[in-house]
């Protein structure tokens, strides 16, 4: 049995390095040799068992690398290409792939829906920190590297990318609209490039950290709201002189941003939501107006998918979007326990880490 390392779930506060088979491969798969992934967020939720995954997973869903081995049934590709795989793997032919809904499919179910069910790796199966991945259904989710394209530059692609940007697209954002966006985390950041291509032409980046606050001026931001010296609320009517923003993305998940981006929205706006909750969230009355204030409240989960990939790609050839600055460390995957207690405790202004096998 051949064997590789990877980065193993143990329980709550544990993620260690260890020894796993390499996969073997079904005709529809495809083994990519990782060249270089990175740590998530969601895989700190996880660490800190507040999303449950199966003891002994392998963690991780954010894979760039070169196909090493291809399932006897699979076509169109080679064996040495470079390519990525979303974070979101589709099945392709569930109803709810049909119905455009790639990250909630239902693949194997009787009416063809599951929440999250379009999130595998990492989660329902093993992930991408390791030596080696086996990408399910390879024809729907392999996408070719363009010629010229480093991995970094396409890192983003996966996750954070797609969905930072399908916040924008899900705030139905349109041409001269005011935008706010809550948390400038990694995801957020991408928010803030999304709705600047989308159109938006004042654009309000919200967070307490120097660091992250002057990366969503490079990202395309207008004004950066500090939330230790003012309140982020009373800051944003002053700025859209009390008539609120047209879209508000949330980008944390926690009440409180939630909470305040309902709070600025103007009648009519809409609040695209992208954080992961661990609890309950509660409407207030007043922001809510009651129910009658025309509001609308959006999900969304990164959409996946080769075709998403390759506009992603395509968006980073053209030059439009430079996300390589949100690389901010690199470790070794030998050194990925040392690379999850800098991330995990956001120290020395880590915003991503490229981990290398």
């Amino acid at each position: 049995m051949v064997m590789m390392k990877a980065a193993v779930f143990v329980e709550p506060g544990r993620i260690v390095l260890d020894d796993k088979p390499i996969p073997d491969v079904g005709p529809l798969d495809a083994l990519i040799r990782i060249t270089t992934t990175t740590i998530c967020g969601t895989d700190i939720h996880i660490l800190k068992g507040e999303y449950p995954v199966a003891r002994g997973l392998t963690i991780g869903h954010e894979p760039v690398g070169i196909i090493e081995k291809l399932g006897s049934a699979v076509t169109g590709y080679r064996e040495g290409q470079r390519v990525i795989a979303g974070a979101i793997t589709p099945s392709g032919h569930s109803n709810a792939c049909l119905c455009g809904c790639h990250s909630q499919d239902g693949a194997g179910t009787r009416h063809g829906w599951k929440p999250l069910g379009g999130w595998r790796f990492g989660n329902s199966i093993d992930g991408s920190q390791a030596e080696y991945l086996l990408v399910p259904d390879a024809m729907v989710n392999l996408a070719p590297v363009p010629d010229g394209l480093t991995d970094e530059e396409v890192l983003m692609c996966p996750d954070i990318m797609s969905t930072g940007f399908a916040g924008a697209e899900r705030g139905n954002i349109r041409i001269g609209d005011t935008v706010a966006v809550f948390a400038q985390g990694p995801i957020g950041l991408c928010a803030i490039a999304g709705a600047r291509l989308k159109g938006a032409t004042t654009i309000i980046a919200v967070d307490t950290v120097p660091v992250r606050l002057e990366m969503a001026r490079r990202m395309g931001a207008d004004h950066a709201v500090d939330f230790r010296s003012v309140d982020p609320v009373e800051e944003i009517m002053r700025l859209t002189d009390g008539r609120g923003v047209d879209v508000a993305i949330e980008a944390l998940g926690t009440q409180a941003t939630f909470e305040a981006a309902l709070r600025v929205l103007r009648p009519g706006g809409t609040l695209s939501s992208l954080g992961v909750y661990s609890g309950d969230l509660r409407l207030p009355l007043g922001p809510f107006a009651a129910g009658l204030g025309d509001h609308t409240i959006v999900t969304s989960l990164c959409p996946g998918g080769k075709e998403r990939m390759r506009r992603l790609m395509g968006v980073v050839a053209s030059g439009r979007v430079d996300l390589k600055p949100l690389v901010t460390h690199r470790f070794p995957l030998e050194r990925i326990e040392e690379a999850y207690d800098l991330f995990g405790h956001q120290r020395d202004g880590v915003l991503k880490v490229a981990i290398t096998p």
